[in-house]
């Protein structure tokens, strides 16, 4: 098979594109494939398909995968046509995508790289720049999202994740189902996130079933305006219940070790995380170790078994017992005379329809804090980004669920 032969098949070439010469430059390691058009064929609007005449021809340059140790480059004059709806415009070429200095099967190998490791390693990788990778990147996701099919979504997630210090953040809505990030919001205010419900169709809005979230106002406000019957809908999980609780308990804890300590008791003294701990996770030497202290008549103790009676209270189907045992349980703590303990209780109390939704509707906020993990990690393996824009581009990327591979390029594996 001559190289002309082999570039076209290898390429995808096909009438009334052809491969008219193949240029090696061995002092430069470098492959250049010259690709010609065929005049006689009227050439089309990339945006209409139809024939239109020619206005004129632009040579252009795109880095294919590399030939044994050479690097591949297509050149090709790509013509401009005249169409009667849509102007002066250039035409497409089978082997890449508007816009892009690189071959689809390129752009492809490069995806698959940033799927295992971060845009600078990649970059060294390929011997491109960063912004070159990054340019894939940002293209692939904007694929993805422009082929992302609008379809109904029983249990939503929402909760927010930091971007920068300072109480920088931004907000995440997924599918509790899939594991898939639908939304990336800029920030976490009622206007971001209403907005994206306002993106929903009638049906879509209607169809949600329940939407998982922590005790963030803005959060709260926007579901209920914008999501019919959200009242029914919006579940406070019991993680966030539990973060609450336990922050209370260790409140209680340090003031009753700095009254202690000035007394010279040291009783409490390193047993911080046995208050917090899950007494399931606990061997059993600490368990007894704990015993003693859990049984006696210390002011965190008392907290402590208040908090361990609110978490034993989510396994009601019924909302009418499951209320009335949070009715009790919030008798108790309200009356404790432990101020930490109080204003959770106070907390809970007003947001207690949600809790009771969280219990009968079995569901919680677990998937989106595992999203939230796992956006962590990706940051430390970019080592933080420069703008929003571009962490949205990421969490998309890595956990958008995306088809991201441009439409004529060879998929290596399924999309995630």
């Amino acid at each position: 098979m001559r190289d002309k032969d082999l570039y076209a098949q290898i390429l995808g070439i096909k009438s009334p594109w052809r491969v008219t010469d193949v240029e090696l430059v061995a002092s430069q390691s470098t492959v250049t494939v010259h690709v010609g058009r065929d005049e006689k064929i009227a050439a089309c609007c990339p945006q209409c398909a139809r024939p239109s005449p020619g206005y004129d021809s632009r040579t252009r340059r795109w880095r294919h995968l590399d030939t044994c140790q050479y690097k591949t480059i297509l050149v090709a004059a790509v013509p401009r046509v005249t169409c009667e709806e849509h102007g002066v415009v250039t035409t497409s070429v089978p082997w890449a995508e508007p816009g892009s200095g690189f071959t689809a099967l390129f752009e492809a190998l490069v995806i698959d790289w940033l799927k295992e490791a971060s845009i600078s390693a990649v970059s060294r990788l390929m011997g491109l720049s960063w912004n070159a990778v990054d340019g894939i990147m940002q293209r692939a996701v904007a694929r993805g999202l422009s082929r992302r099919e609008q379809r109904c979504v029983a249990h939503l997630g929402v909760d927010e994740t930091a971007f920068k210090k300072r109480h920088d953040y931004v907000s995440i809505v997924s599918d509790q189902t899939t594991g898939h990030v639908l939304h990336v919001g800029s920030d976490r205010k009622k206007a971001t996130l209403s907005a994206w419900y306002g993106s929903l169709t009638q049906e879509q809005r209607e169809s949600i079933d329940s939407i998982s979230m922590d005790m963030w106002p803005a959060f709260i406000n926007a579901t209920l305006e914008c999501v019919p019957e959200a009242e029914y809908k919006i579940a406070f999980d019991k993680f966030h219940v539990a973060k609450y609780l336990g922050d209370a308990v260790d409140t209680v804890r340090r003031q009753e070790h700095k009254m202690l300590m000035a007394q010279g008791d040291e009783t409490l003294k390193g047993s911080k995380h046995d208050w917090l701990y899950n007494l399931k996770n606990m061997t059993l030497k600490r368990k007894r170790q704990f015993k003693a202290l859990r049984e006696s008549t210390l002011r965190t103790a008392r907290a402590w078994a208040i908090k361990q009676l609110a978490m034993s209270l989510w396994h009601y189907t019924s909302k009418v017992w499951a209320r009335k045992r949070w009715e009790q349980w919030l008798s108790w703590a309200m009356r404790c005379r432990l101020a930490p303990m109080k204003r959770v209780a106070q907390t809970i109390k007003k947001h207690l329809w949600g809790i009771l939704n969280a219990i009968v509707l079995k569901v919680s906020n677990g998937p989106a804090e595992g999203i939230n993990s796992r956006i962590k990690m990706i940051k430390v393996r970019s080592r933080g980004f420069r703008n929003k824009q571009r962490f949205a581009n990421a969490i998309y990327f890595y956990l958008g669920g995306l088809d991201l591979y441009p439409a004529n390029a060879l998929k290596s594996d399924s999309p995630t």
